[in-house]
């Protein structure tokens, strides 16, 4: 836990901790965690108070650890970030959200996030539920196909889903490598080029998770919990969240409703938020020291 901790390194954190604006006596919600990175530095940044959500039950650890730390500026709620409005019924001046699986996860072998580790295929976040290997072995070859396609945007995901069949006929797929090698068989591994197991392992974990599902009830309970002025910040890592991220704010975001036709100057805004941010991207530098922050992307959006 230790050598993870000092591995993880908050993506983008001069960009959020600009963009969420922490003030003295304000209440922001940390919707993910994980290490307590965001939380700490917004603690740090203003004599405010942080609200933290996490599924997963090992970082209260961390959590206790910040308690200590900041006694009454800090709160710790478990739970998942899409359950948000439940898990926060008052009102908040921000929100921050790191959407996919966190470094700590990644860096567990146990929990089987990562093929570059044996372990069990496993891949819940909650440490609870479906595990990916219940999805492997018992879903049809071709919903499992849909399922490779849809959340890896794998291309050879019909011929992926095949061999997985092929392979469970004879045994069941119980581990990360036994998974991993399957892939190879379809997509051979070239050197400088991502790893062929990339994409069906993203899908499988999002499946698992259901991550795009959560992300998107996520942003809407937060979203009614702020306050006029507040501000909503995210920062995701592929293109299937920043998708939802964008096309959230993009349709609550500067909404024009017309008094008249007959007065065409007048016009009232009926939008959820005044503004809504262009997309921003890590620092060279930063993509240098942290190569885990290459994809990330950040939006945010400020409540009418």
């Amino acid at each position: 836990m230790a050598e993870a901790k000092r591995r993880h390194i908050p993506v983008m954190l001069d960009e959020v901790l600009a963009t969420l604006q922490p003030k003295k006596g304000e209440i922001y919600v940390d919707a993910t965690f994980g290490n307590g990175g965001y939380t700490q530095a917004i603690l740090e940044a203003a004599g405010c108070k942080v609200i933290a959500l996490d599924r997963d039950p090992t970082v209260k650890v961390r959590a206790n650890e910040i308690k200590n730390n900041y006694g009454d500026r800090f709160e710790f709620r478990a739970g998942n970030f899409g359950d948000f409005a439940d898990l926060v019924p008052e009102k908040i001046n921000g929100a921050v959200f790191d959407i996919g699986v966190s470094s700590m996860q990644l860096d567990d072998a146990e929990r089987g996030f990562s093929f570059a580790k044996e372990a069990a295929l496993d891949m819940r976040m909650s440490c609870e539920g479906l595990t990916a290997a219940d999805i492997v072995n018992t879903y049809d070859e071709n919903e499992l196909a849909d399922l490779i396609y849809q959340y890896g945007e794998e291309h050879k995901s019909r011929q992926i889903a095949h061999k997985i069949a092929e392979y469970r006929r004879t045994k069941k797929i119980e581990t990360t490598k036994e998974l991993a090698e399957i892939i190879y068989t379809v997509i051979h591994k070239k050197n400088g080029e991502i790893d062929p197991a990339t994409r069906t392992f993203q899908a499988l974990r999002i499946a698992v998770n259901d991550e795009l599902g959560e992300l998107q009830r996520g942003l809407e309970g937060a979203a009614s919990r702020l306050l006029s002025g507040g501000r909503l910040v995210v920062v995701d890592f592929h293109s299937l969240e920043d998708r939802i991220v964008k096309n959230y704010f993009k349709e609550n975001g500067g909404k024009k409703v017309r008094i008249s036709k007959y007065a065409t100057d007048l016009v009232q805004d009926d939008s959820l938020f005044s503004e809504v941010s262009k997309v921003m991207v890590p620092t060279v530098e930063e993509c240098r020291t942290n190569p885990r922050s290459r994809s990330a992307k950040l939006r945010y959006a400020v409540r009418r």
